[in-house]
């Protein structure tokens, strides 16, 4: 093999090993979190997802698990940030949800919104807060939202 294929054949190899390690690492660090569908948290307070609040980065996962039956999580559409795809999970389901837009993301517990079941994923910076803070939910879930959104940060 000639000087000029082996420095050829180097140059390739070598080209390949760094794509592959800035696509493995990008994906090596995405993370995964998970939200509990719960009737009662910690602090007893009925009718909650634990935590009710989580920064992710983009990349991320959030697995929203029903540790009780009867709940589920899905999208508040009215302050979804926009271009990213809703979520709507079944009853006693697992959801996933994948954090591809920076943004705050507001989710519900339908059958339990106005008694307060909603949370809130900060996915880096918080491109639609004022939206966000504009919105009126229904019930109890007025004053739990304005209390979880104190944790959101720039």
């Amino acid at each position: 093999m000639s000087r000029s294929n082996r420095n050829l054949l180097a140059f390739a190899f070598a080209s390949a090993l760094t794509i592959a390690s800035i696509i493995f690492s990008a994906v090596s660090y995405a993370a995964e979190h998970t939200i509990e569908m719960r009737n009662k948290d910690d602090q007893g307070q009925t009718m909650t997802f634990q935590p009710s609040f989580l920064k992710v980065a983009v990349g991320d996962t959030v697995k929203f698990v029903p540790t009780d039956k009867n709940h589920n999580a899905e999208s508040v559409r009215d302050v979804w940030v926009e271009g990213a795809a809703p979520i709507k999970g079944a009853l006693s389901a697992v959801v996933e949800f994948k954090a591809e837009k920076e943004g705050v993301y507001v989710f519900k517990c339908l059958p339990h919104f106005a008694m307060g079941m909603i949370a809130v994923v900060q996915v880096g910076k918080p491109e639609n807060l004022d939206k966000v803070k504009a919105f009126v939910p229904p019930g109890v879930a007025k004053g739990r939202l304005a209390k979880i959104l104190e944790g959101v940060t720039p």
